[in-house]
């Protein structure tokens, strides 16, 4: 299904679990409506990967997703030839020459669908629909430039070229979504054929209802406290500030140990589920001695 307003959109995202603000409720009904690439930027956590799976999951299509990183090629990215198998015909070929004038596998034979392998790009392009596949490309800022170039046919006609046989144009506009933490600058050109939203980190109270929906079984007042006690934490000089996904995490390992009130003394022994660095735990570990960090006991 499609949305013909950003409320129904809304609606469907809540529906799964996916609480979300103006802003990007804005991008993202723009990115299903008109099928315009989306170029999701934020601090680690704060659900961009996250927004991908739950626009597939209300549209009714499937995921499919490209994880970037330092050295990605095109054939991960866009096709691939089934060298097994055109090694396989060229046997075959060769065994039923019992004499007769059946001639040698030319290029042409091999080099056709029936031996190309769809990579993400190129599986986007020809999903069938009727709902739309939603394409996530995750941390593009991983990649390299050579990379980003090799996506600017994709991403400005929807369509990718193949020079064996020819241009495969989408059938059914994939929904793409692109994310980045900023560890580099993405590429003018990149970015010009893309939407682009920021996601911040969510309030105190969105962030407390987003831990509720994925950790159902917590106690209310450990919600509270938790989610106050990173967003205090975020405050801090620290490397790596806790995002969303931490806090579920966190919230999640203290339900497990049975924790319903949090204090000083559990938030000290399970904080490495939450801070990810020896540096930022020590950081906090010195905040919470000095007072400047605490738990807000409800």
């Amino acid at each position: 299904m499609t949305f013909s307003s950003r409320q129904e959109l809304v609606n469907a995202l809540e529906g799964v679990d996916y609480l979300v603000d103006e802003g990007l409720a804005t991008a993202l009904f723009l990115a299903q409506s008109i099928r315009q690439p989306l170029l999701l930027e934020g601090e680690p956590g704060v659900g961009k990967t996250t927004a991908a799976k739950a626009m597939a999951s209300v549209l009714g299509g499937p995921l499919i997703r490209l994880q970037c990183y330092e050295g990605v090629s095109a054939n991960e990215a866009l096709y691939e030839w089934n060298y097994s198998q055109q090694l396989l015909a060229i046997q075959l070929a060769g065994q039923a020459d019992d004499g007769s004038s059946k001639p040698w596998l030319a290029a042409d034979d091999l080099f056709t669908e029936d031996y190309l392998l769809d990579r993400p790009l190129l599986k986007a392009v020809r999903h069938p629909g009727p709902a739309p596949a939603v394409l996530l490309i995750d941390e593009i800022d991983r990649s390299d430039d050579e990379f980003e170039a090799l996506l600017f046919e994709f991403l400005g006609e929807q369509s990718v070229t193949v020079p064996e046989i020819g241009t495969f144009s989408a059938v059914v506009d994939p929904v793409v979504i692109l994310t980045s933490n900023r560890s580099r600058e993405l590429h003018d050109a990149l970015k010009r054929r893309c939407l682009y939203h920021w996601i911040e980190f969510p309030s105190l109270e969105r962030t407390a209802e987003i831990v509720r929906r994925n950790v159902d079984a917590a106690a209310h007042p450990l919600v509270t406290a938790a989610t106050a006690f990173v967003s205090d934490a975020r405050a801090l000089d620290l490397d790596k500030p806790p995002g969303v996904a931490e806090a579920i995490d966190w919230v999640g390992a203290l339900s497990a140990l049975g924790v319903t009130n949090l204090d000083d003394s559990e938030a000290r022994s399970t904080l490495s589920a939450v801070i990810k660095t020896p540096d930022d735990i020590r950081t906090a570990n010195e905040a919470m001695d000095a007072g400047e960090l605490s738990v807000s006991v409800s």
